[in-house]
């Protein structure tokens, strides 16, 4: 499957941190499609040293001429994370290509990015300050909620969902739940266990506890997965494939595109050929232990409406 990348602009004023020349994060609170940036009235009281951490903050005006062409640096990359994030683009519609090289390593901790090779002595200078150093953890990539917060969203654990994740209003993400960068819902979804990179929720979807959904960064594959509208993957289920809208994914079935199928004609195929059809029930046959693949009508009684209302 081909990524349609937008060839808009964007724009943002954004609060910087360094530690010297070397930038560590960028924060943007109004990011814009638009080549001009817009006012962030109050960001200049921020900037100021920081003994504790040894680093600085400056404002930066970070302008993208065209978001189909790959990140230039760590600022650009920030600023298309927190796109994806404020909802203003959608997952694979932005070009990301190389952003692991342009994203600094940082730990992340309860003061904000740090060196990870300066960790131990900023810690005993917080120390020294009567202050207890938290790490959350030592990745490229913060937690979405530090810097978005987007509304109508429910997060019971902000350590699982990246910056970069883009969550509909309406969206409830459990404890185990978690979303990767350029990934995420288009509307009203339950979400118990894994979105991966690049993959796309529809409204309605209910991914359930410990389900996963492959994504592209790890086995090196192309092709990105889309979960259609109301469909339902089970507690510990999971899809290397599409999913049209209105399927289910019986519980711990786990369904690759090579997974063989039987269908109900009784021919065998690989599950990649019914990538993306609507209104199937994938399972296990409970004497046979075959993998099938039927038509399924009706309703399988759809997310609870007074879970996902999150004003």
């Amino acid at each position: 499957m081909t990524h349609t990348h937008s060839r808009e602009s964007a724009a943002g004023i954004g609060l910087a941190t360094y530690r010297g020349d070397a930038l560590l994060d960028v924060w943007f609170p109004e990011p814009v499609l638009d080549p001009t940036p817009a006012s962030v009235p109050g960001i200049d009281t921020a900037i100021r040293a920081d003994d504790v951490r040894g680093l600085h903050t400056k404002t930066i005006r970070v302008v993208i001429d065209d978001l189909a062409q790959a990140p230039a640096d760590a600022a650009d990359a920030y600023l298309r994370l927190h796109l994806l994030s404020h909802r203003l683009v959608q997952p694979r519609t932005i070009n990301l290509d190389g952003i692991f090289g342009l994203l600094p390593l940082n730990a992340w901790t309860s003061l904000g990015p740090v060196a990870p090779d300066d960790l131990a002595n900023t810690t005993l200078r917080a120390r020294s300050h009567g202050v207890h150093l938290t790490v959350f953890g030592v990745d490229r990539f913060p937690r979405m909620i530090d810097y978005v917060a987007p509304t109508g969203v429910r997060i019971a654990d902000g350590d699982r969902v990246r910056l970069g994740a883009h969550l509909a209003a309406g969206t409830v993400i459990m404890h185990e739940g978690f979303v990767n960068f350029n990934a995420g819902t288009l509307g009203t979804s339950m979400v118990e266990g894994r979105i991966s990179a690049g993959v796309v929720v529809g409204d309605g979807s209910d991914i359930g506890g410990g389900a996963s959904i492959m994504g592209t960064l790890s086995g090196g594959g192309q092709e990105v997965i889309t979960v259609g509208e109301q469909c339902l993957i089970g507690a510990n289920a999971g899809i290397g494939i599409s999913l049209g809208d209105r399927c289910i994914v019986e519980a711990g079935a786990y369904i690759t595109g090579g997974s063989l199928l039987t269908l109900p004609d009784g021919r065998v195929v690989k599950a990649r050929e019914v990538s993306g059809v609507d209104d199937l029930l994938f399972r296990r046959h409970s004497v046979s232990g075959a993998l099938q693949a039927l038509p399924r009508t009706g309703d399988w009684g759809g997310l609870n409406s007074a879970l996902h209302t999150n004003a």
